[in-house]
């Protein structure tokens, strides 16, 4: 029925089986919810898409997707929005991970609307999406970026993985118990039918809404004027979604020094770069 495209789950450690298993599963989804595919098969760097028929004619869209600490909770948060600003959850196969859900249109993101306007919805949604329980959901957990940035040869300066080490403590520490997507940025967002964008492919945590900041700085970054642009866009970004500004400076700060080590490790050849700017432009004072 399918056949993952060639390349797919490079990154992801031991999913060497479930890929192979892709085929099997994809049949196994269809017959049990009477689905017809529908049209070609999507990927993305840790779930492929077929967008697929019900039993009763209505458009719908079968994610398999790998399951790690980051998309366990999809199903949980995806239920709890309700299709209030996220993708609706049609149906979900806990033993295998797959998801059925309502169609959006899959070749219209954020990523095509003027940054302005794309930074105002992305933004508005990672507010609204705030819910406040978040009981079953995972913490944000402190990454220690000076030893990861020392074991993948120091690629960020130590006064940065020093001063992230220490700040990712104190946020983790003291985050609140919002439902938040930690993941919004604008290629997760889709054109639909029902509202004008909805939130695909949620990283759900327990936190500060403040924490999904990033997302919207180190995607669409060619287009932001240095550091300078990236404190202007962070402002626009507070400023749409109601955060408080200090917190999502230093969220935003941390995240991207925590990422650092890692996209340079992978090889990436824009990530890193990003990182560095984000990290420097909001570096604490």
């Amino acid at each position: 029925m399918i056949e993952a495209p060639a390349g797919f789950g490079q990154g992801l450690v031991g999913a060497e089986d479930w890929i192979a298993d892709l085929p099997r599963l994809a049949t196994r989804a269809c017959a049990a919810w009477q689905l017809t595919p529908d049209g070609d098969l999507m990927s993305g760097m840790t779930a492929v898409v077929l967008p697929v028929r019900r039993a009763d004619g209505s458009p719908a869209a079968l994610k398999l997707v790998w399951q790690d600490v980051e998309t366990r909770g999809e199903p949980l948060a995806l239920r709890a929005w309700d299709g209030d600003g996220a993708v609706r959850l049609l149906e979900h196969d806990p033993d295998t991970g797959a998801l059925l859900l309502e169609r959006l249109h899959a070749r219209r993101s954020l990523l095509d609307v003027p940054i302005a306007e794309a930074v105002a919805v992305a933004a508005g949604l990672m507010r609204r999406l705030a819910l406040p329980d978040a009981t079953g959901f995972r913490r944000a957990e402190p990454v220690d970026v000076t030893a990861e940035n020392a074991a993948v040869g120091s690629p960020a300066p130590s006064r940065i993985a020093e001063a992230a080490t220490e700040l990712g403590r104190e946020l983790t520490a003291n985050a609140a118990r919002l439902l938040v997507n930690e993941d919004g940025h604008y290629e997760n967002v889709l054109a639909a039918d029902r509202e004008p964008w909805l939130v695909i492919d949620p990283k759900p945590l327990s936190c500060d809404v403040e924490v999904g900041a990033v997302a919207l700085l180190w995607n669409r970054i060619a287009e932001l004027d240095g550091e300078r642009g990236v404190r202007e866009r962070l402002a626009a970004v507070v400023d749409a979604a109601g955060m408080d500004p200090e917190l999502a400076r230093n969220w935003a700060f941390y995240r991207a020094a925590s990422a650092w080590p890692w996209f340079s490790a992978q090889g990436f050849d824009v990530s890193p770069g990003a990182c560095e700017t984000i990290t420097r432009a909001l570096s604490p004072r």
